[in-house]
């Protein structure tokens, strides 16, 4: 018999050279699985057998397991349903199946409550979208009954591509800190920044049915699994980011070459049209907004517009806007400061404007001069849900593309598009109140501006891309 001494001995020295075969990778391409599954400590949050971990919200949706998979069936007469988690996740990478009724719509819920005090209970959170509609947002974000839409699914066209119809998808959300992402079918389909909500239950949503609807159409899930510790982000990706969190440049978005345009405390970068200065009057930095000062609703007339000290030519602008009842300003872009205009200075604008108030919104054609619109040339898109309320803060976008296709987005819907140069965009410039301007709008390169027109807007996060 071999001594027991001698068998620990044996016993250590081949633990100590598995150790070194994983380490250096040389166990014929296993050792990235076996590192993997050992920092990938999945649970899973269904037996497969019954709802044992789970309790049901809100509606009276149907749910049930069968064949190893969770069912959901659509009733009449009832509200949303969901499926909950009996634990709070605060940190996690979640991963899922689902098979869908083309004609349903449903969603995940994530880091979301349900409290008496907050509308009698009713499921409200963060929730990754199912739609399989033609309007193709699964996969992204959706504030359940607080503020909506966080990640319209516009802002990311490829990301529109991954859900497959009458299929399986593989969804996967991963929830780090203030960072949220998505993915469906591996395709990465969101990236949001949120403080909100820290943690919260995991829900299976069935959604309400109209009182025309049919009844009995399925959602299934199965496969339902999670990681809570030694969490991995995945790599980095360049799909649009969305950051709720005012004058905060995240990580995500400086690997995507983002930079503050405003820092959120100072005049950096920014001077008075026509002006070697930023305005000494009319303006006001507070409290991480960027104001202009109410006065006479003039244009251009108390501290006058402020521009980018650098001149840009193809980019991507994102900026948050608050508007005042009754108020009016824009964001004009290709501006070269060189007509002499006495008023504010020429270039494309995007339009912001309280529509309800402001008597602009009912001049110019065809509503072209309401908030989000090529001001004077081009309405913008009127989505329902898609503007915040007045005092409330929105998300604008403008990007530039190097070919001269423009667009812009207001919280995340697309509003508008146009190509500059072509030969409708010159009809449109022909027909409007800058038809005497000489190539208006064409410009090579051009400053940024923030109009002064005399009512109190709110700016910030303001950031830019070059592109």
């Amino acid at each position: 018999m071999i001594p027991t001494n001698t068998n620990q001995l044996k016993n250590n020295i081949q633990m100590k050279i598995t150790r070194l075969l994983i380490l250096t990778g040389l166990m014929f391409g296993t050792s990235l699985t076996i590192v993997r599954a050992q920092q990938e400590k999945w649970q899973s949050l269904f037996n497969g057998k019954d709802l044992t971990g789970w309790k049901q919200l809100n509606g009276q949706a149907k749910y049930e397991v069968v064949n190893g998979e969770i069912v959901g069936t659509t009733v009449s007469n009832t509200p949303n349903s969901f499926l909950t988690t009996e634990k709070q996740y605060g940190d996690f990478i979640l991963e899922l199946e689902l098979l869908v009724d083309n004609s349903m719509n449903s969603g995940i819920q994530f880091r979301s409550e349900s409290k008496a005090d907050y509308n009698n209970g009713r499921v409200h959170g963060y929730q990754m979208e199912v739609d399989p509609s033609d309007r193709a947002y699964s996969g992204g974000i959706y504030d359940e009954s607080r503020r909506g839409w966080l990640y319209p699914m516009d802002v990311n066209p490829k990301g529109k591509t991954a859900f497959k119809k009458g299929e399986w998808n593989k969804y996967r959300i991963e929830c780090i800190g203030n960072s949220i992402r998505t993915w469906v079918n591996g395709i990465a389909t969101a990236s949001l920044i949120d403080d909100l909500t820290a943690s919260g239950f995991i829900g299976l949503q069935v959604h309400s049915i109209g009182k025309n609807d049919q009844p009995g159409k399925q959602i299934k899930w199965k496969n339902i699994k999670i990681q809570t510790e030694g969490l991995k982000p995945a790599k980095t990706n360049d799909i649009y980011v969305v950051n709720m969190i005012p004058n905060n440049l995240s990580a995500a978005e400086k690997a995507n070459g983002y930079d503050l345009l405003w820092d959120g405390k100072t005049t950096k970068n920014w001077i008075g049209a026509y002006k070697t200065s930023f305005p000494n009057k009319g303006w006001e930095i507070k409290d991480g907004e960027l104001s202009v000062v109410k006065s006479n609703g003039g244009e251009s007339t108390n501290g006058g517009d402020i521009v980018t000290k650098k001149q840009y030519g193809a980019f991507a602008l994102k900026f948050d806007f608050k508007l005042s009842e009754g108020a009016n300003s824009g964001i004009k872009y290709f501006v070269t400061l060189s007509e002499g205009n006495q008023g504010s200075a020429i270039g494309p604008e995007y339009q912001i404007l309280d529509d309800e108030k402001h008597p602009d919104a009912k001049l110019g054609k065809n509503g072209n001069r309401t908030l989000g619109s090529l001001y004077d040339l081009i309405t913008s898109a009127k989505i329902p849900n898609a503007q915040r309320k007045i005092g409330m803060w929105n998300k604008g976008t403008v990007i530039v593309y190097p070919n001269n296709k423009i667009e812009y987005y207001l919280n995340g819907y697309k509003i508008l598009e146009y190509v500059r140069g072509s030969e409708e965009f010159k009809t449109l410039v022909a027909g409007s109140k800058y038809k005497d301007w000489k190539n208006f709008g064409m410009a090579p390169k051009g400053h940024i501006l923030i109009q002064d027109h005399g009512d109190k807007v709110s700016f910030r996060s303001i950031k830019l891309k070059e592109l």
